[in-house]
Protein backbone atom coordinates (compact mmCIF):
# COMPACT_ATOMS: atom_id res chain seq x y z
CA UNK A 1 0.00 0.00 0.00
CA UNK A 2 1.47 3.62 -0.83
CA UNK A 3 1.59 6.21 1.12
CA UNK A 4 2.79 9.96 1.02
CA UNK A 5 4.33 11.17 3.80
CA UNK A 6 4.61 15.27 4.41
CA UNK A 7 7.03 16.89 6.52
CA UNK A 8 7.89 20.35 6.79
CA UNK A 9 4.49 22.35 7.74
CA UNK A 10 4.90 24.98 11.16
CA UNK A 11 4.53 28.72 11.78
CA UNK A 12 6.34 31.27 10.89
CA UNK A 13 6.41 35.46 10.18
CA UNK A 14 5.89 36.70 7.09
CA UNK A 15 8.78 36.88 4.88
CA UNK A 16 10.30 34.11 6.43
CA UNK A 17 10.71 30.65 4.75
CA UNK A 18 9.55 27.06 5.19
CA UNK A 19 10.75 23.55 3.19
CA UNK A 20 7.89 20.87 2.96
CA UNK A 21 8.84 17.41 1.78
CA UNK A 22 7.06 14.39 0.67
CA UNK A 23 8.26 11.27 -0.26
CA UNK A 24 6.27 8.14 -0.82
CA UNK A 25 6.54 4.61 1.13
CA UNK A 26 5.39 1.48 -0.74
CA UNK A 27 6.18 0.50 -3.97
CA UNK A 28 5.48 2.59 -7.25
CA UNK A 29 6.31 2.22 -10.94
CA UNK A 30 6.22 4.02 -13.91
CA UNK A 31 6.39 8.02 -14.67
CA UNK A 32 4.63 9.98 -12.18
CA UNK A 33 4.13 13.84 -12.14
CA UNK A 34 5.16 15.32 -8.20
CA UNK A 35 2.51 17.68 -7.06
CA UNK A 36 1.78 20.23 -4.27
CA UNK A 37 -1.50 21.46 -3.50
CA UNK A 38 -3.03 23.68 -0.68
CA UNK A 39 -6.20 24.27 0.68
CA UNK A 40 -7.04 27.48 2.47
CA UNK A 41 -9.07 27.72 5.62
CA UNK A 42 -11.68 30.35 4.03
CA UNK A 43 -15.12 28.71 3.36
CA UNK A 44 -15.87 27.79 -0.48
CA UNK A 45 -11.95 27.93 -0.71
CA UNK A 46 -10.95 25.02 -2.94
CA UNK A 47 -7.33 22.86 -3.21
CA UNK A 48 -5.41 24.64 -5.57
CA UNK A 49 -2.09 23.45 -7.65
CA UNK A 50 0.78 24.99 -6.15
CA UNK A 51 3.40 23.34 -7.96
CA UNK A 52 4.63 20.45 -9.87
CA UNK A 53 7.45 18.94 -11.42
CA UNK A 54 7.32 16.43 -14.39
CA UNK A 55 9.97 13.30 -14.92
CA UNK A 56 12.05 15.48 -16.92
CA UNK A 57 11.88 17.96 -14.38
CA UNK A 58 9.75 20.58 -15.74
CA UNK A 59 8.09 22.63 -13.57
CA UNK A 60 5.54 24.88 -13.80
CA UNK A 61 4.10 27.61 -10.53
CA UNK A 62 0.71 28.88 -9.73
CA UNK A 63 1.18 32.88 -10.34
CA UNK A 64 0.73 33.80 -6.88
CA UNK A 65 3.83 31.92 -6.16
CA UNK A 66 5.90 32.10 -8.77
CA UNK A 67 9.46 33.38 -8.03
CA UNK A 68 8.97 32.67 -4.48
CA UNK A 69 9.05 28.80 -4.45
CA UNK A 70 10.76 26.11 -6.23
CA UNK A 71 9.83 22.32 -6.21
CA UNK A 72 12.52 19.82 -6.92
CA UNK A 73 12.19 15.87 -6.87
CA UNK A 74 14.63 13.42 -6.42
CA UNK A 75 15.44 11.48 -9.38
CA UNK A 76 16.10 8.60 -7.51
CA UNK A 77 12.60 7.80 -5.98
CA UNK A 78 8.92 9.51 -5.49
CA UNK A 79 10.43 12.19 -3.46
CA UNK A 80 9.68 16.13 -3.75
CA UNK A 81 10.56 19.33 -2.33
CA UNK A 82 9.05 22.65 -2.25
CA UNK A 83 10.93 25.49 -1.04
CA UNK A 84 8.93 28.06 0.30
CA UNK A 85 10.40 31.47 0.51
CA UNK A 86 9.42 35.28 1.56
CA UNK A 87 5.86 33.89 2.55
CA UNK A 88 2.80 35.70 2.90
CA UNK A 89 -0.29 35.73 5.43
CA UNK A 90 -2.41 34.46 1.85
CA UNK A 91 -0.55 31.38 2.07
CA UNK A 92 -1.36 30.26 5.11
CA UNK A 93 -3.62 27.02 4.33
CA UNK A 94 -2.75 22.68 4.44
CA UNK A 95 -0.49 21.58 2.13
CA UNK A 96 -0.99 18.67 -0.25
CA UNK A 97 1.81 16.30 -2.16
CA UNK A 98 0.20 14.61 -4.81
CA UNK A 99 1.83 11.71 -6.71
CA UNK A 100 0.27 10.92 -10.50
CA UNK A 101 0.93 8.47 -13.06
CA UNK A 102 1.62 10.08 -16.09
CA UNK A 103 -0.95 7.90 -17.63
CA UNK A 104 -3.34 8.15 -14.75
CA UNK A 105 -2.86 5.14 -13.49
CA UNK A 106 -3.00 6.32 -10.04
CA UNK A 107 -3.51 8.60 -8.02
CA UNK A 108 -1.74 9.65 -4.32
CA UNK A 109 -2.25 12.17 -1.92
CA UNK A 110 -0.51 13.31 1.25
CA UNK A 111 -2.28 13.89 4.26
CA UNK A 112 -1.36 17.24 4.18
CA UNK A 113 0.47 19.60 6.57
CA UNK A 114 -0.38 23.31 7.64
CA UNK A 115 1.59 26.10 6.94
CA UNK A 116 0.24 29.29 9.11
CA UNK A 117 2.07 32.27 8.24
CA UNK A 118 1.30 35.55 10.48
CA UNK A 119 1.80 39.30 9.91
Amino acid sequence: QVQLVESGGGAVQAGESLTLSCAASGVIFGPAIIGWYRQAPAPGKQRELVASITPRNRTAYAESVQGRFTISRDSTKYAATLQMNVLKPDDTAVYFCNIQNVFKAYDYWGQGTQVTVSS
